[in-house]
């Protein structure tokens, strides 16, 4: 099925291998969350639901390349329009039980291979078009955060 024209978002995740158990149990979550939550028809649609797990590769266009022992969860979602993508991130937020935890898997992951560059990545640039689109989605996510974060 072709979407051209349509709202794609795209989510890779490189795991090493104890956090493999962890990359399994948000996707669990996530993707009856998304069936019980989501809109089939309309312009805040979700028009496909896609995720794969895959053995990492040192040459990802050499599938017979040895693997690195990490696994790649590679999550693909399509909407109707930016209404939907916006409709996603504001329940991700709001009753995804969940999302702090794949925030938080987010920069342990950028963290261990020293990418500084995540705040650029699609992912970071996001941040601004969501606070457009949907004005204190970010503060919400932030305050979330803060607020069930353990004290130090």
């Amino acid at each position: 099925m072709f979407h051209k024209g349509k709202i794609q978002l795209t989510y890779v995740s490189v795991a090493p291998p104890e956090a493999v158990a962890e990359g399994d149990r948000l996707f669990q979550s996530h993707g009856p969350w998304m069936e019980a939550t989501h809109q089939r028809a309309g312009e805040k649609a979700l028009l496909s639901y896609n995720l794969s797990k895959a053995p990492e590769l040192s040459n990802p266009f050499d599938p017979s390349s040895a693997q690195t022992g990490n696994t790649c969860f590679i999550l693909s979602e399509v909407y109707e329009t930016e209404a939907g993508v916006t409709d996603h991130f504001a329940q991700s937020m709001e009753n995804w039980k969940d999302f702090p935890a794949l925030g938080a898997r987010l920069i342990v992951e950028a963290a261990a291979a020293r990418r500084r560059e995540v705040t650029l990545s699609t992912r970071g640039r996001l941040v601004p078009w969501i606070r457009l689109l949907a004005p204190g989605v970010v503060d919400k996510i932030a305050k979330k955060v803060v607020l069930h974060s353990p004290s130090t």
